[in-house]
């Protein structure tokens, strides 16, 4: 009888020992499981806060040429940050963080290896220059340039912002 008792504590403390380990592997698993579910969150509002830079400007009727330079240095500031040579070709797919910035069909963005301060500055300042000349030249406003972006459907970002002039 002494024997049985014994052996039924053993087998209570194995049991025991069994539900706890259980409860510890469930609970590991449960709380990776939010872990992980936090950093896909995370990544997605991260994700949506680059792409709001960009299609903010959808939709408006009063974005200016400032605007699509702000939205053109970005792009190159993206370009440069992945180390992205300036695409030669007009075709950009999507299936990288490439971003290219059409204005009026023309190219504006610019990529790694070219000097942000020499190369990219003038290029942007003689953009803005040959739209404010307009309004010495007898307009009264700046252009209003329509805005529309293309997001890739691998990497869920913006690639493509395409500006055209409203006429």
């Amino acid at each position: 009888m002494e024997n049985a008792s014994k052996a039924l504590l053993m087998a209570a403390g194995v049991l025991m020992g069994l539900m706890i380990m259980s409860l510890a592997v469930y609970l590991f698993a449960s709380f990776g499981g939010t872990s992980g579910q936090i950093h896909e969150n995370i990544e997605e509002n991260q994700l949506s806060q680059f792409n709001s830079q960009f299609t903010s400007y959808v939709g408006k009727d009063n974005v200016t040429i400032h605007d699509v330079i702000s939205m053109a240095n970005l792009a190159t500031q993206n370009n440069q940050n992945y180390e992205f040579a300036r695409r030669s070709t007009g075709e950009v797919t999507g299936n990288d963080n490439y971003i290219q910035v059409l204005l009026n069909g023309t190219r504006i963005e610019y990529g790694f290896g070219d000097d942000l301060v020499n190369v990219v500055e003038k290029e942007y300042n003689k953009l803005i220059s040959e739209d404010v000349s307009e309004i010495v030249q007898g307009n009264d406003e700046l252009k209003k340039y329509n805005v529309q972006v293309e997001i890739s459907e691998v990497t869920r970002r913006v690639f493509r912002v395409t500006c055209t002039e409203i006429k």
